[in-house]
């Protein structure tokens, strides 16, 4: 629920973002410590309104990810607790298996770290298949060679975040509701959070506003050589006489320059399958069609020196993820290295979503997560795939963080 903002309140901690990773840590907070009074705010209207509410819903197992990183930590670790959580709590979830399918033969190198990076990642069922088992599994798939993973999962993130929700007001955290952080001040021990429904005080504040974590990060004083560039990923759905093609998810082999996964094909808790996406440039850092413009966005982003380093270097791929996006035939074809059976009758055109991707000044694309501290603050700015499926567990570490540093309030 939402409620009132109280000026007069001091709260032991805030957090900026009703986003899963921001109710999550939120949710951990409450748990563990009852008597710590917690505010949770966010622009929207509804929790969960962007990156939360806008991806594939897929329960990751964590082979994509280098042994020992914390994308692979999280993955794993959290995938565990978030079927645990659906299991405990009633929330829709189903383990539907993924296989990955090479379809040249230069892809198999790169499949074969894949799998020796889920087996270093301890990622039960694990297995190598041939072109035949592919079939075997996905009769309309076409591939010479693949991993099943049985593990994999699929969910509706923003039910989950409802739960948290729920779970959240149980413990009497609060949740303010279209409530934009204007400016933060910083008075001796607390930080003065002035908003468009007045000004909430807190002693710790953690930033997990997402697409907006730089610009927020920026306004504490946090000195950061990174910028968060928007990529919109765009989806067809398979029509519904043909969405008995898919038995689980079907995804390739993804090209290890890019924190993207490719187009597949995914199946949605709530019926149906999704076929994507592409990753284009986003001209606005919430904009979900391609007339989507922001003047101060565009801005942002060509002015920060790494775009340019970016798209010099990978300025081909730019233009084929561009193509794509315009014609239907072109991502079609696409999805047919995947499904040959597949035509342009057979796809309908989907959601979207945008990611938070942030960008470095040498033009490298952050592919793990990237914490910074400022006075009285943490700030979550980079929050890659896997989050959803890891928030538990980054809810987790974030707390762990925050206790072992001594900056959680006493």
């Amino acid at each position: 629920m939402t409620e009132a903002l109280r000026s007069s309140s001091v709260y032991d901690v805030a957090i900026i973002g009703a986003g899963i990773i921001g109710l999550a840590t939120c949710l951990e907070l409450c748990t563990r410590f009852p008597d710590i009074t917690v505010a949770v705010i966010d622009k929207e209207k509804t929790v969960a309104a962007h990156q939360t509410s806008h991806n594939s819903g897929v329960i990751h197992s964590g082979i994509y990810y280098k042994p020992g990183s914390l994308k692979a930590r999280f993955c794993t670790e959290g995938a565990a607790a978030m079927v645990r959580f659906c299991q405990e709590h009633g929330v829709d979830h189903e383990l539907c298996g993924k296989t990955i399918i090479a379809t040249s033969g230069d892809e198999i190198p790169r499949l074969e770290e894949l799998y020796r990076r889920g087996t270093g990642n301890g990622l039960a069922g694990l297995k190598m298949i041939s072109s035949k088992e592919i079939q075997n599994r996905e009769p309309r798939s076409s591939g010479i060679r693949g991993i099943h993973i049985p593990t994999t999962g699929i969910v509706d993130y923003a039910q989950v975040a409802r739960k948290y929700v729920e779970l959240i007001t149980r413990y009497e955290g609060r949740l303010f509701l279209s409530c934009e952080l204007l400016n933060l001040k910083r008075f001796g021990t607390t930080t003065v959070l002035e908003t468009t429904r007045g000004d909430l005080s807190a002693r710790l504040v953690i930033n997990s506003a997402g697409l907006q974590s730089d610009r927020i990060s920026r306004m504490a004083g946090a000195k950061l050589d990174l910028q968060i560039i928007p990529f919109r990923g765009e989806y067809y759905d398979l029509a519904p006489s043909k969405v008995h093609y898919l038995r689980g998810l079907i995804y390739p082999v993804p090209d290890p320059r890019f924190p993207f996964l490719g187009v597949h094909f995914t199946r949605r808790i709530g019926g149906g399958v999704e076929a994507g996406p592409n990753a284009v440039l986003a001209l606005k850092r919430e904009g979900y069609t391609k007339a989507s413009f922001n003047a101060r966005d565009v801005m942002e982003f060509g002015t920060f020196p790494g775009f340019w380093v970016m798209a010099a270097k990978y300025w081909q791929t730019s233009l084929d993820e561009y193509y794509r996006s315009c014609s239907k035939a072109a991502f079609v074809r696409a999805l047919q290295r995947l499904m040959p059976d597949i035509a342009e009758a057979d796809l309908v055109p989907g959601g979207s979503g945008v990611r938070a991707q942030a960008l470095d000044v040498h033009g490298k694309l952050l592919d793990d997560f990237y914490f910074v501290y400022t006075e009285g603050m943490m700030h979550v700015c980079n929050v890659p795939s896997p989050a959803a499926t890891a928030s538990l567990a980054i809810g987790r570490y974030i707390v762990d963080t925050l206790m072992a540093q001594g900056r959680l309030p006493k």
